[in-house]
């Protein structure tokens, strides 16, 4: 009983004084206002020690150093805000200085272009790799190695701007370029009739793809087109504007006609897409690293005669062509597709040669012993063939420069070379 009036009475004691202090504490709130005090204390802080003075000191210094690297100079509207480059370089810059006046460094004043060249393993289009890298443009060789031949870019291996891609151009390929030399076709005889069903499909469905990667991407587009358009021609010399009198169901349509095709489509999808477009009308070309057995009358003229065998003439050998040496091509090849026009352009030497006569330069530099032996003729092969080279002089100030007789010892020389390999392979 006494414990229980114990208890009651804490009990009551412990409510009088949670009423009294709950009587002297304010009610709570469920966030305390702060009084804004940042504006200030933010001034204080720039007053305080001198740090606005700090300031303003930094300020001026940025100021003075702006100006002086900046001169208050009227800026060309060309300006492009690129750093500047003091010394000189061979290698070329990405962009255009057009604003840079007095004498320019090597090298500065063109862009620096990203070139596919489909067959760029081949004859012609090895040599063409070799000028773009020299210039200093990245290049990509596109190659299925029918014709092409590691050797002919070997050196380029090990050179961060050139690469090589294993593939065929009848499939399609994704890359991005600035421009698309579009060289991949087999161009002689021997190897254009081996399969002509592969033929036309490269002409064809080689041009579609790479034309249309020129379309997706914005690429200049060129092709490299042949004399063999002409036919068996009606006109001689031939100019750009003859239509040719080519056989359609021969044995050798499949490479004539191919490219008839092929020039057809270069010139739909510059019509209807836009595409900067290209085209070259190549005419007989020799030099080094040509293929050995190829069907074309020099490389057939010079491995025979280094071979002590006889030289195969087909026909009466009156039938004519005209050769160029292939740096002269390669500098025509490069001054179209820089150039402003579309073509078609006729890329050869007008220098008239017949089978006979061209037999009797061959010996003059190889052998003078060296016979000739004749043969029947081939089906459709040309009996005159001889550029009007004209429309490229006018437009694209280009012409051959190096005659036949200067030419042909150097391809002499690297025919000899590859031969005397072939044999020693052999054991003979």
């Amino acid at each position: 009983m006494k414990l229980h009036t114990q208890s009651s009475m804490n009990h009551r004691r412990d409510e009088e004084m949670s009423m009294s202090i709950s009587q002297n504490t304010p009610p709570s709130s469920p966030k305390t206002f702060k009084h804004p005090r940042s504006l200030p204390r933010s001034i204080n802080y720039l007053l305080k020690e001198q740090r606005l003075l700090f300031i303003l000191i930094g300020i001026l210094i940025g100021s003075t150093f702006f100006i002086l690297i900046n001169p208050s100079s009227p800026i060309p509207k060309s300006y492009d805000p690129i750093p500047s480059i003091t010394h000189t370089s061979t290698i070329t810059t990405p962009y255009k200085m057009s604003f840079v006046t007095g004498r320019v460094p090597v090298g500065i004043g063109r862009k620096r272009m990203r070139v596919v060249v489909t067959g760029g393993a081949g004859f012609v289009g090895s040599h063409l790799v070799d000028k773009l890298i020299k210039r200093g443009d990245d290049v990509i060789v596109i190659d299925n190695f029918f014709t092409g031949r590691k050797e002919n870019v070997m050196h380029h291996f090990g050179n961060h701007r050139f690469e090589l891609i294993r593939h065929d151009v009848v499939e399609p390929i994704l890359l991005e370029v600035d421009q698309i030399y579009h060289l991949a076709c087999p161009a002689s005889p021997v190897h254009y009739k081996y399969n002509p069903v592969k033929t036309i499909k490269t002409n064809v469905m080689g041009t579609l793809n790479m034309l249309g990667l020129a379309k997706r991407i914005g690429a200049r587009f060129l092709l490299t087109s042949t004399s063999e358009v002409y036919g068996d021609p009606l006109e001689h010399p031939q100019k750009e504007t003859y239509w040719g009198n080519v056989n359609p169901i021969g044995v050798r349509s499949c490479y004539d006609e191919g490219k008839r095709t092929a020039e057809t489509l270069t010139m739909d999808y510059h019509r209807g897409a836009g595409v900067e477009v290209r085209i070259a009308r190549i005419f007989n070309t020799y030099g080094p690293r040509m293929c050995l057995d190829d069907g074309r009358v020099v490389s057939n003229f010079v491995a025979q005669a280094i071979r002590k065998q006889p030289m195969t003439v087909y026909g009466d050998g009156k039938q004519t062509r005209s050769f160029q040496y292939v740096s002269d091509l390669v500098d025509g090849l490069v001054a179209l597709m820089e150039g402003e026009s579309i073509g078609p352009f006729n890329l050869g030497n007008p220098g008239e040669f017949t089978m006979l006569e061209l037999a009797e330069v061959v010996k003059e530099v190889i052998d003078p012993s060296a016979t000739i032996e004749f043969r029947a003729n081939t089906a459709d092969d040309p009996h005159k063939r001889k550029p009007d080279i004209s429309r490229a002089k006018e437009l694209l100030n280009w012409e051959p420069k190096v005659p036949l007789r200067d030419g042909l010892p150097l391809m002499v020389n690297d025919f000899r070379n590859r031969i005397l390999n072939e044999d020693e392979g052999k054991g003979n």
